[in-house]
């Protein structure tokens, strides 16, 4: 088990992630005390998207390349429809989901977050949620869809969109604090 205070978390992201499903796990998981770095393709600085239109620029604290999975308790993954997109087809990105997933450590993904899991092979029988424009990809990959604001599959935790970010939060704080889980590899 660990603190949540003494936790070290990574959220990874690209240009045009949903600004506020980065920021607000940023902001409040920093808040309580978890060490969060921020990682990109190559290391560079990223955009967000807000209101439909280009978001703040946020920097970044590493390059996807230079992240080591047991450094991390848990990995979070924004939404947005670009971001994950634009990560699926980086063979890095895919490599450290799955890298997260067979070591036991936390993957919370949000909105059209869990297309990095389905990319990954980390969804088939499990119960999931997500944006209703990517329930199909997550039913065609074998997972359980389902309509709720946060759900949790042995560690994995997906949720649907901003207004559940309180939910999705609060869900990886107990996560974290529960501690590795033991699971089928991606």
């Amino acid at each position: 088990m660990t603190s949540i205070a003494k936790s070290k978390i990574l959220i990874m992201a690209t240009d045009g992630f949903e600004q506020s499903e980065l920021e607000v796990p940023l902001t409040e998981l920093r808040a309580k005390g978890a060490r969060v770095d921020i990682a990109s393709p190559g290391g560079a600085p990223i955009t967000g998207w807000k209101n439909r239109n280009w978001g703040t620029t946020q920097e970044t604290t590493k390059s996807l390349t230079d992240v080591r999975v047991q450094e991390y308790d848990a990995l979070v993954l924004p939404g947005g429809q670009m971001n994950p997109d634009s990560l699926r087809v980086a063979p890095e990105a895919v490599r450290l989901v799955r890298g997260f997933v067979s070591e036991g450590r936390i993957v919370a993904a949000i909105c059209h977050g869990p297309v990095l899991l389905v990319e990954a092979g980390a969804v088939e029988g499990r119960k999931m949620t997500s944006c209703r424009s990517i329930r199909t990809d997550l039913r065609n990959a074998g997972a359980i869809w389902v309509d709720e604001a946060v759900v949790t599959s042995n560690g994995i935790v997906t949720s649907r969109a901003a207004q559940d970010l309180g939910a999705f939060v609060a869900k990886i704080v107990e996560e974290i604090e529960e501690g590795r889980h033991s699971r089928r590899a991606a």
